[in-house]
């Protein structure tokens, strides 16, 4: 399975650590806001299956770009709870399979917060 991991803080670090024991991984790209970090957590491996990518988790084009170049068969969103919806609906658009621990944020209704539900937790995936 070819994977790509958006964050590669201690979420997407712990991923990477456990992707690196599973033998039915056969590509996994780390993708971070800063390049560095996705380094330092393929470097810690030592497997040459693991790659680091640079991305901008809050700008939908931009995972678009990533998934199109990745071509994984599956996005592992490893981020803040905030770029749920970018990486979700760039999967949606690319046709991609999506894997996340977190889901999309509450809202309150636009002109009645007070009296009536907005969004509920989850209710946009």
């Amino acid at each position: 399975m070819k994977a790509l991991v958006i964050g590669a803080g201690g979420v997407g670090r712990a991923i990477v650590n456990i992707a690196s024991r599973r033998s039915f991984i056969s590509s996994m790209v780390i993708a971070d806001r800063e390049l560095s970090r996705a380094e330092q957590a393929v470097i810690r491996v030592k497997d040459s299956r693991f790659s680091a990518a640079e991305v901008n988790a809050a700008e939908l084009e931009d995972i678009r770009a990533l998934i199109r170049k990745v071509k994984p068969d599956v996005v592992v969103n490893a981020v803040d709870p905030r770029f749920v919806m970018p990486i979700f609906l760039a999967c949606e658009i690319e046709s991609t399979n999506y894997i996340d621990m977190a889901m999309s944020l509450s809202r309150p209704h636009a002109h009645y917060p007070n009296s009536e539900t907005g969004v509920k937790l989850g209710d946009e995936q």
